[in-house]
């Protein structure tokens, strides 16, 4: 009869339990002290707060810059114009932002029949006479014009996203500072527990340790 040699299958190790000592500040243990409960509160405390206060500070955020916005576009209203002079063939040069239009003399008439005249933005070489919408205030004074309903979502979007981590950040490093201070508070009472405690030991050791 041949022979079968058997092969002893070897146990892969088992990964050690994880949970358990993330947990073991709240499960009942003679080890666990008040500090320890503190401890656990802190980080459960600061990573809610870093979560759901960092959406909600977005979400804040975004809806303030949309309503002022809103508010913004009711409180402008756009006028048709006359220019009194002709436009310069081309803007002067000038350096950051530059809009390529040029700065005419305009006048208009509003709904009470006075007339206005301000400085506005117009494309250059624009003749005299030319008609040009121009967006005006509640005090009759030219001003640039209101961003559209979908540029204010846009606008409003980009503030929440860039608000939301910059507010969940500022928590988390809160907590963080918090829970630093308390660990080393925690060493101090060690040291102090020591110092009470290492004669002793040394005497029940024969002086090892």
């Amino acid at each position: 009869m041949a022979r079968t040699r058997r092969t002893k299958q070897r146990k892969r190790p088992r990964k050690p339990r994880t949970t358990g000592y993330r947990l073991w500040r709240w499960r009942q243990n003679p080890l666990r002290r008040s500090c320890d409960v503190v401890e656990a509160w802190i980080v459960l405390v600061t990573w809610t707060v870093t979560l759901l206060g960092g959406v909600l500070a977005g979400a804040v955020a975004a809806g303030m810059v949309d309503r002022s916005l809103e508010v913004r576009r009711a409180e402008v209203h756009a006028v048709p114009a006359v220019l009194t002079a002709s436009a310069a063939p081309a803007p002067p040069s000038a350096t950051g932002y530059d809009t390529g239009r040029s700065w005419a003399t305009v006048r208009w008439t509003t709904r009470d029949g006075s007339v206005h005249t301000d400085q506005a933005q117009v494309e250059p070489g624009t003749a005299a006479g030319s008609r040009v919408t121009v967006w005006t205030n509640s005090t009759n004074r030219i001003v640039s014009p209101p961003l559209s309903p979908m540029e204010s979502q846009l606008q409003a979007a980009l503030t929440g996203a860039v608000v939301a981590p910059a507010a969940g950040a500022l928590a988390w490093a809160g907590g963080r500072l918090i829970r630093a201070r308390l660990i080393k508070r925690r060493l101090a009472e060690w040291d102090e527990e020591w110092k009470r405690v290492g004669p002793q030991w040394r005497k029940l050791s024969g002086g090892r340790g």
